[in-house]
This record gives structure tokens, sequence and C-alpha cells, in this order.
């Protein structure tokens, strides 16, 4: 049976998360940081990762890591998802760890990285397009175009033909490209076909990207969980401070619906998201089909409630002192991350054997 409900360990990570993101990533140092060449905020990684411990939540405690489970990682990307914050956490800690952790038990190589990666003293990015959507077949080439976080980096995980290649970022070509949200680098990655160590051979480097795939689009979904919420709760906010004809604008009956069905969007979306969380963490059978559900509603309601968000503020939400259009580019962005929610639809009809959606 699939547990939606959040444990106390989850509630005690959460608020530790939440605590550091407060200190060390407000919006305000966030908006600052997007306006120069290098987004990431400096030490907030080494905080999460190594001092929290986040980066090692889906590594087992024989290989440096947490033992713990996606639903763990899951409750980090919503609180990272509300604030925006500007973190490899997807990239590395999920995808990158997942793919390696599919290699760990037959590669010596994979399992050494592993421990580096639960540490926090190396990032690792899987070197495909951020649009790639799990079960996709990755490029092959000495360049890939728009890799996310390439460019915080130490380590790049290279599909090619004969397999996947674990190659140093320095020993790459990083070409930063303008994405639409400046908060998750994209960039232009180029590497030497004669570079790099080999991790496994083409098969199990199939099945490993698939499953390093599949958890990123399955933690994705609370990810926008967590940016929809924010959106959300910060609309309630400031329709109840906003007053116009003596009355607070949120007082208002046309307000008060849009709300109430956003709140209903954001619920669905939170059961989508913890039943794919849930069941990546279990195992499930049926884990491809739940984040494909997950991933097809959530992705929906993240771009909804940062329309609202923006349309509610007034004109305050236009501008760019106000934080509502990172929430709005992030929800924009990871709406093709991972596959859009189109393409998951198809997956979806596929896996339950339905038409396809028109």
């Amino acid at each position: 049976m699939t547990d939606l409900l959040y444990s106390d360990t989850e509630d005690d990570l959460r608020a530790a998360v939440r605590a550091l993101l407060a200190d060390r990533a407000g919006h305000r140092a966030v908006l600052d940081r997007i306006e120069t060449d290098d987004p990431y905020l400096p030490g907030l990684w080494k905080s999460l990762a190594a001092d929290i411990g986040a980066a090692g939540l889906l590594v087992p405690e024989k290989l440096g890591g947490q033992g713990a489970t996606h639903r763990e990682a899951a409750v980090v990307l919503e609180e990272l998802g509300g604030a925006v914050t500007p973190v490899p956490y997807l990239t590395s800690a999920v995808v990158a760890t997942e793919t390696l952790l599919a290699l760990a038990g037959g590669s010596d190589a994979a399992a050494e990285l592993l421990a580096g990666l639960a540490g926090g003293r190396t990032v690792a990015v899987l070197a495909v397009p951020l649009t790639t959507p799990p079960g996709a077949e990755p490029p092959y080439g000495p360049g890939v175009t728009g890799v996310a976080d390439a460019s915080a980096a130490d380590l790049l995980l290279v599909p090619r033909a004969d397999g996947l290649h674990a190659v140093p970022a320095a020993e790459a070509v990083v070409e930063p490209l303008t994405p639409l949200d400046l908060t998750r680098p994209l960039a232009r990655v180029t590497t030497d076909p004669g570079t790099g160590t080999r991790l496994a051979g083409p098969e199990a480097s199939a099945t490993a990207i698939g499953r390093g795939l599949l958890a990123g689009a399955g933690l994705l979904a609370s990810e926008q969980l967590g940016l929809a919420t924010w959106c959300l709760e910060e609309t309630v906010r400031h329709t109840r401070e906003r007053h116009q004809f003596n009355r607070p604008v949120g007082s208002f009956q046309a307000l008060k619906h849009r709300m109430a069905q956003l709140w209903l969007d954001v619920v669905g979306a939170r059961a989508a998201a913890r039943a794919a969380a849930d069941a990546l963490a279990t195992g499930a059978p049926d884990a491809p089909l739940t984040v494909a559900v997950a991933q097809a509603h959530c992705s929906r309601v993240a771009v909804r409630a940062a329309e609202e968000c923006v349309q509610l503020h007034g004109g305050i939400g236009m501008t760019w002192e106000h934080p509502a259009h990172l929430a709005l580019k992030r929800a924009k962005a990871d709406q093709l991350a991972l596959g859009s929610p189109g393409r998951h639809q198809d997956a979806l009809a596929a896996l339950a054997d339905l038409p396809a959606p028109r």
C-alpha cells in the first residue's frame, strides 16, 4: 500500500533544509547571484550535501551514504523547489547517483565514485540533454547540448557507443548557454572520445541511464510540488495583505475561487509526487507508470501555480525584484525537463495499454 504521509524523519529533514535555505539562500540572495556568471551560492552545496548529508541519501551506508530512500530525497527537492535554489542536487545527488548505483554491483570504479558523491566532495552530471525522458536513447557523439549543471560538475558521466564513461570535467570543454531558468545553468559539453574511464558496456549502461532518468523524473515532481506550494502560499499571503476598497483583495469572490482551485491542484500534485517517490523507494513494479502520472500532472500544476502567483500579485509580480518570475521560469523549464507532459502522457498510455491521448 502506498504511503503518502510524511514520517517524523522526513519532517526533521525538511526542517533542517528549510532552516539552511532561509539562512543562506533567500530569494534576494538568489536574485543577486543570477545576475553574475556563476549562479551557485558559495558554500551552500557543502552545507547541504556534506553537513546535512543530503547528497548521500540514496547511497547505501556500505558505499559511504546515508542509506535513506527516494522519499527523503523528495523532501529535500520540495524545499529546493520552493526556494528555487541554484544547486546541482537533482542532477548530481539523484540522476548521476542513481545511474552509478545501477552499476555499483559490477563496477568497482562506479562504487568508488559514489563515495565522493555521497560525501558531497564530488559533483557529477550525466552528460545528456536536460530534456531527455526516461526510456529514451541518449545522444552519442563528442558534443551534447543542453546539459544541466555541467558548469558545476567535477565529473561527467558520458554515454558513448561502447558504454558509459566517467570523464573529469577538467578534460572536457563546457560552453555555457543562456537558459530560460538562470538558476539551473545549461551548457554544451564536448569530450574527446579517448578520455575518461569506461564504467560499463552498452547494455548495462543503457539500463543504468534509464534508472537514473526515471528517478530524476519521479523526484522532479517533488521539486515541482515544492514550487507550486510556495506559489500558492505566497499568493494567499499577498492577497490577505493587499487592500483595495478597504478590503483585502483575497476576500473578493473571483480570487477566492481561483485560489481554491489552485489549492485543489496542489493537493493532487502532492499525492502524485508522493506516490512517485514511494514507488521509487520501494522498487514497485509500476514505478514507471507512477512516475509518468506524476510528471504529466505536476508539470502543469507548477506552471499554473507560478502563472497565478505572477498575475495575482498585480504589477509587483511583473518586476525583477519580486521572486515570482524565478518560480515561473523554473516551472516552465521543468515542464520540459526529463520529458514533457505530453511525452509522459504517451508513456502512460503505452504502459497502461491505452490509446494515446489526443
